[in-house]
């Protein structure tokens, strides 16, 4: 007869290995793809010459090759891509940081979920702890999902700041919706992580 407190999850050593390999292999790739090589970009260490973004149009883009001497080209419709022939330093920089600002929340909630990992291999997920860590990926997630547009339109604003493709480019912040509930969905497993640890204290009080 199992005589196991019903909080206890029957996790054995070869899950815990498993999902702590596909954590670091996640966590070494934003590392290196979203954080690393970014900043190789800003520091030039890459010797890529040109360097665009995705935007969107107020109409067809009309500048292209040189865009007038100062080595920009926009091409497009109603969404085109905006490129620097040979970006200085804060261009480099403004094209990377909504880049570079993900991927560090990404590592953030690898770290988190890493956390709450080490915890199932003792059985037990209904701690106080994994209940503010599981808050803590909520609020990075929609962070995330709000602030990175947010950032997209503050960088390209001054991407484009009196060039001559700036009548052309709209310069806005477009939210997605998948993010925002993937947010919300987290923080409501937020809340039965805290309920769950609540229950825990009370059924071992009542022993």
């Amino acid at each position: 007869m199992n005589t196991s407190p019903w909080y206890r999850v029957e996790w054995d050593r070869g899950d815990n290995t498993a999902l702590r390999v596909v954590l670091g292999v996640g966590a070494a790739l934003v590392a290196g793809f979203a954080v690393l090589s970014p900043l190789l970009g800003v520091l030039g260490v890459t010797g890529q010459d040109g360097a665009g973004r995705t935007v969107p149009l107020r109409g067809a883009a009309t500048v292209a090759g040189s865009g007038g001497g100062d080595g920009i080209a926009l091409n497009g419709t109603s969404q085109g891509e905006v490129t620097f022939a040979h970006p200085d330093l804060a261009q480099r920089a403004l094209l990377a940081l909504p880049e570079f600002f993900s991927g560090v929340l990404l590592l953030i909630v690898a770290y988190l979920l890493y956390r709450i990992v080490r915890t199932l291999a003792a059985g037990d997920p209904f701690v106080p702890d994994n209940a503010r860590r599981v808050r803590a990926i909520a609020v990075t997630v929609l962070g995330l999902a709000i602030l990175r547009p947010l950032l997209d339109m503050i960088t390209t604003g001054q991407l484009v700041l009196g060039t001559a493709v700036e009548d052309q480019v709209s310069v806005e912040a477009t939210f997605s919706s998948g993010p925002v509930l993937l947010g919300l969905l987290i923080a409501a497993l937020a809340e039965v992580f805290r309920r769950g640890t609540q229950l825990r204290a009370d059924a071992e009080g009542l022993v």
